[in-house]
C-alpha cells in the first residue's frame, strides 16, 4: 500500500471507518520540517502495510479537517483507531516512537 493522500472527500471512509489504526501526516507543502519528515511517513507507509495505515493531509486543502482536529503547529501526526485520535505528537519525531504508536493502537 502506498501513502495516502486524505483530504475531505476520503478521510470519514479512509480514517473514521477505518478497522486498522491509522497514522495522519498533517502537513503543507510549504512547510519545512513537513518535507523533512516526508521520507520517513513514507518508510512507515511501507513497514506497516497490510497491518496499518499511513496518511497525509495537506491542511491548506483541507482547512476544516485541520481546525476540526486542533492543529495549529505542523507538522501534527495523529495516530487514530475505531475512529478516535488516539496519540498526537506535535514537530518533527523519531521513527521507532511513530512505530511504536501505530503499534500501540493495534492491541
Amino acid at each position: 500500500m502506498a501513502l495516502l493522500e486524505l483530504d475531505n472527500t476520503n478521510f470519514e471512509a479512509e480514517v473514521l471507518k477505518s478497522s486498522e489504526p491509522v497514522l495522519v501526516d498533517f502537513w503543507a507543502p510549504w512547510c519545512g520540517p513537513c518535507r523533512m519528515i516526508a521520507p520517513l511517513v513514507e518508510e512507515l507507509a511501507g513497514d506497516n502495510e497490510g497491518k496499518a495505515k499511513v496518511a497525509k493531509l495537506n491542511i491548506d486543502d483541507s482547512s476544516n479537517l485541520a481546525e476540526q482536529y486542533r492543529v495549529s503547529s505542523i507538522p501534527t501526526l495523529m495516530v487514530f483507531m475505531n475512529g478516535e485520535p488516539v496519540e498526537t505528537f506535535v514537530g518533527p519525531q523519531p521513527k521507532a516512537k511513530l512505530q511504536q504508536a501505530i503499534d500501540a493502537a493495534r492491541v
